[in-house]
């Protein structure tokens, strides 16, 4: 039975989960696919920490060019993260002739175009689909199960820690700071969880994905990204009342020959699959045009969630490896009938929108002539019980506006003076 050596770089959580997996399941990865695979090298700047894996000390190395210039490696697989040195290690690696597979989404977002391009050139392949999803089959959907599909949108819930707190709010009425110290000592979020709650973990996973689906490298730049920390349990409540919930999606959909690519907290209404996507989980909706709509749910997080589709892709490389075959990390056909991205001053949408101003009279119709100047036409309107002394929430629902008006609209009536906090404003998507 043919051999195929592993070599990992990154041997945190989700390394320990590989090694792991390819250990437990070595005899039955063995049926499956006709080859041995084996772990050969295993490398970390860290070698002292407790992993519920144990390895013989000579397989375990701080030097990475004892996996990159090993001849009797075939695979490298990256999983350190971060975009330094990960990169440079990449590309050593496909120039040595190895293939590799990593989880690195902020690195294939941000150099994706040149490691592609690297890896073209040698004839070595990159896989990643533990990158977008964890455990969730969605790269090799997009590339394979929906291979003759055109596809139009997008939505994601693709941030496990965001979505956890989000949750957390809506079902037990706790406040974003008491959730997210709850997703930290639960082990759902990093101490410092800011690309997780800012929404550019979910813009990164995002880029990977309109890559596959519209065949464009977009650049992060180019992405609007609004994350969850202003948003209140007030927001969550009042949001329930009008039948949304609040999720954190990532979306890019055609508009015309315009790309729409944004991420945001956004208001889902309670009929939607999205709505009922709780806790750690990620899910991702598409609609194309021959499968149709179609979501794809699952764990977001967790060891063996993205380890599992760590091994699917060594699996995969082993098995081209074992056939002889190339097949190249992407054959990416541009969609052609899409000719710019839209700006978000150009985007429209419906919006909650909620004022804290102060209880008077005159107040709202002060607010509701702003709006109008705006040309915001608003669809409901709610003043709730005073929230403090002589303040009150005032929740309306618009129908659809340009941001440009809207956010022109609120900046004008945040430098009134009967008005106590900057207003507060979520996009309502009905997807």
């Amino acid at each position: 039975m043919k051999k195929i050596n592993i070599g990992l770089i990154g041997f945190g959580n989700v390394g320990s989960g590989v090694v792991k997996i390819l250990r437990d399941k070595k005899s039955f990865l063995a049926k499956r696919t006709g080859l041995q695979i084996q772990v050969k090298k295993v490398c970390d700047k860290d070698l002292s920490g407790k992993r519920n894996v144990s390895l013989n000390k000579g397989m375990l190395t701080k030097n990475a060019r004892e996996i990159i210039d090993d001849p009797g490696i075939d695979i490298l697989v990256e999983l350190i993260g971060g975009l330094h040195p990960a990169k440079e290690f990449i590309i050593e690696a496909l120039k040595k002739g190895k293939n590799v597979v990593t989880a690195n989404k902020a690195l294939l977002a941000q150099e994706g175009k040149e490691l592609f391009a690297q890896a073209s050139d040698r004839g070595k392949s990159i896989y990643f689909e533990a990158s977008v999803g964890a455990g969730i089959p969605i790269i090799k959907t997009l590339r394979e199960g929906l291979v003759a599909n055109r596809f139009n949108s997008i939505y994601g819930i693709l941030n496990g820690t965001s979505n956890f707190v989000l949750s957390q709010m809506s079902k037990y009425n706790c406040t974003f700071k008491k959730a997210l110290a709850e997703a930290k000592s639960s082990g759902f979020a990093e101490k410092d969880a800011s690309l997780d709650i800012n929404g550019i973990d979910s813009a990164h996973k995002l880029l990977l994905l309109i890559y596959l689906c519209f065949g464009k490298l977009i650049s992060l730049d180019d992405v609007y990204v609004e994350g969850i920390s202003r948003i209140s349990l007030a927001d969550v409540n009042y949001a329930k009342e009008l039948g949304f919930e609040i999720k954190l999606l990532a979306i890019a959909k055609k508009e015309g020959q315009d790309l729409e690519v944004r991420v945001h907290p956004t208001l889902i209404p309670k009929s939607h699959l999205l709505s009922s996507v709780g806790g750690i989980f990620n899910a991702i909706y598409v609609s194309s045009d021959l499968a149709g709509d179609l979501l794809l749910y699952g764990p977001g997080a967790g060891q063996l969630s993205a380890a599992s589709a760590v091994v699917s892709d060594i699996v995969d490389l082993t098995q081209d490896l074992q056939a002889g075959l190339f097949r190249p990390t992407l054959n990416i056909i541009p969609d052609k009938s899409i000719k710019r991205l839209r700006k978000m001053d150009d985007f429209s949408s419906r919006h909650y929108i909620r004022f804290m101003a102060v209880d008077k009279p005159g107040v709202l119709a002060k607010i509701a002539g702003v709006l109008a100047k705006f040309k915001i036409s608003i669809a409901s309107v709610s003043q709730k019980q005073r929230h403090k002394a002589h303040v009150v929430p005032i929740v309306m629902v618009s129908h659809e506006a340009r941001e440009k008006d809207l956010r022109s609209a609120l900046d004008t009536i945040a430098r009134f003076d009967i008005i106590k906090e900057d207003p507060v404003a979520i996009r309502i998507e009905e997807a």
